[in-house]
C-alpha cells in the first residue's frame, strides 16, 4: 500500500520539543516501510531539517507551519491553512491519516487522488462527528472516544476502530526493573504542566500525606512542559504551584522540565514506584499514553475517574481510581496514595499487573492491527469520487529556514 500520514501544523518529524503524536506516527511508519510498504510523512518545515528527503524507508515533506497559540481559534485557523498547504502537496496513495481535526472533513471531497481518508480522533469529539460523514475510516483513541463518535452521528458506527496510541513495551520495562524498593518511593507525574491535568489537586492531596507520620519516606516528582507553546499552561501557572506548595512539600517537592529523550525519559518512569495522573479534562483525555507507558515500567497506576482511563486501569487490579469531581476529591487521592504507598506487596502486584497488561499496547502489535484496518479498507471501497486538487511541484531545496 501507499499510506501518507499528515501531522500537525506545529512541530516536525522526526519530533522536537516533545511530540507525542509526531513520535508515535513516526515510529509506525517506519514499521510500515520495513513492512514493505511505501510511506509519506507531511510535517512543519523546521531549521536544519530538508523540506523533502527520504530516511529509513520512509519520505518526509515538509511545509510551513506555525507555532502553537493559548487561543482555540487561532490554533483552529492555523490547523485551516495548514490543511490547504498540506493539500497541495500529497502524493497520489491509497490511505492518508489526518491527524489534524479539520482537513479530514474536506480532504475526501477534493483529492481523490490522496487517498481514502482515515482521521484519528485524538480528542473527545466537538462537532467531529457530524463533519466527518465522508471520512472513510476514524481511529479512536479509546472506546470512550469511539461510543461518543458512534452517539453523535451513528452513521459512522461501522467506520469506526479502536487505535490505542502504541508505547516501546520493553524500553519501559527494562527501564522499570527493580531489585529493590528505592528509598524515598517516588510518587511521579510526567505530562503536561498545565491547569487540566489536576496538578493542584495532586499537590494538595501529597500536602495531606505530610500530616502523616505512618508512611515510608516519600517524594513528588512532576516532570513536564510548562510553556504554552509546548502545551503547557504557562510559567505563571507552574511559578503559582512552586510557591502555593513548596513551603508545605519542601525538599519532597521536585519539579523538572520535560524529557525529550526516549531512554532517558523511560528511565524517568523506571524511577516511579506510584504513577499519579489526575486529569479533571472531562473533554479533553482520550487515552493516558503516559498513563500506559508507566505501567510498561511496572509504576502502580492511580487515576482520575474520567472513562478513557477505564481500559487502561482496572480499579483495584492494575492501578486505583479516585473520583476526581466529589468534594472531597484530593482527600480520597491522598488515601488511595496512603494506600499504594504503605503496602509494598500490593504496590508490586499491581505494578507487575499494570505491566502485564499494557503489552498488548506495543509498537509491533498496533502495528499489525492498523495495517489490517488499513488493508481491509482498501479491499472493500474506492476512494470518494470527487474534484481533483492540482499537487504542487516538489521543493527542491535541503535546508528550510526558520519560520516566521
Amino acid at each position: 500500500m501507499k499510506i501518507t500520514i499528515v501531522t500537525g501544523f506545529f512541530l516536525p518529524v522526526p519530533a522536537v520539543r516533545g511530540g507525542s503524536t509526531e513520535k508515535i506516527w513516526h515510529r509506525l511508519a517506519q514499521q510500515f516501510a520495513a513492512a514493505g510498504h511505501e510511506v509519506t510523512i507531511v510535517s512543519r518545515r523546521w531549521p536544519g531539517f530538508a523540506n523533502r528527503e527520504t530516511v529509513a524507508g520512509v519520505h518526509h515533506v515538509r511545509v510551513r507551519g506555525a507555532n502553537h497559540s493559548r487561543s482555540l481559534l487561532v490554533n483552529l485557523a492555523h490547523d485551516f491553512f495548514w490543511g490547504l498547504r498540506v493539500a497541495r502537496v500529497l502524493p497520489p496513495a491509497d490511505i492518508v491519516v489526518c491527524n489534524t481535526p479539520i482537513l479530514p472533513a474536506w480532504l475526501g471531497r477534493i483529492r481523490q487522488t490522496s487517498g481514502r481518508v482515515v482521521a484519528v480522533v485524538a480528542r473527545m469529539p466537538k462537532g467531529h462527528a457530524q463533519a466527518y460523514g465522508r471520512v472513510d475510516l476514524l481511529l479512536a483513541l479509546s472506546d470512550a472516544v469511539g461510543a461518543a463518535l458512534r452517539a453523535a452521528n451513528p452513521g459512522l458506527a461501522d467506520r469506526v476502530v479502536p487505535f490505542p496510541y502504541p508505547i516501546d513495551w520493553n524500553l519501559h520495562a527494562q527501564a522499570g526493573a527493580k531489585a529493590v524498593a528505592p528509598t524515598p518511593l517516588t510518587i511521579g507525574y510526567i505530562g503536561r504542566i498545565h491547569p487540566e491535568k489536576g496538578l493542584r489537586l495532586l499537590l494538595e492531596a501529597a500536602s495531606l500525606l505530610t500530616r502523616r507520620s505512618d508512611l515510608p519516606p516519600w517524594r513528588l516528582e512532576l516532570i513536564g512542559p510548562s510553556s504554552i507553546p509546548q502545551g503547557g499552561g504557562g510559567e505563571v501557572f507552574r511559578d503559582g504551584l512552586i510557591a502555593d506548595f513548596a513551603p508545605v512539600l519542601g525538599p519532597r517537592l521536585e519539579l523538572r522540565g520535560p524529557e525529550f529523550d526516549p531512554a532517558a525519559l523511560a528511565r524517568r518512569y523506571g524511577g516511579i514506584d506510584v504513577f499519579c495522573y489526575p486529569s479533571l479534562a472531562e473533554k479533553g483525555e482520550t487515552f493516558g499514553v503516559a498513563i500506559a507507558e508507566a505501567m510498561a515500567a511496572g509504576a502502580a497506576p492511580v487515576v482520575s475517574a474520567l472513562g478513557c482511563f477505564r481500559e487502561l486501569v482496572h480499579d483495584g487490579r492494575t492501578g486505583l481510581v479516585f473520583e476526581h469531581s466529589a468534594p472531597d476529591a484530593a482527600e480520597r487521592l491522598a488515601a488511595v496514595l496512603t494506600r499504594l504507598l504503605s503496602n509494598e506487596s500490593e504496590r508490586r502486584t499491581m505494578g507487575e499487573r499494570a505491566q502485564a497488561h499494557v503489552r498488548r499496547y506495543d509498537f509491533a502489535e498496533v502495528s499489525r492491527q492498523v495495517l489490517e484496518h488499513f488493508s481491509e479498507l482498501v479491499r472493500r471501497s474506492p476512494p470518494s469520487v470527487a474534484r481533483v486538487l492540482p499537487t504542487a511541484p516538489a521543493d527542491a531545496s535541503d535546508i528550510v529556514k526558520p519560520d516566521a
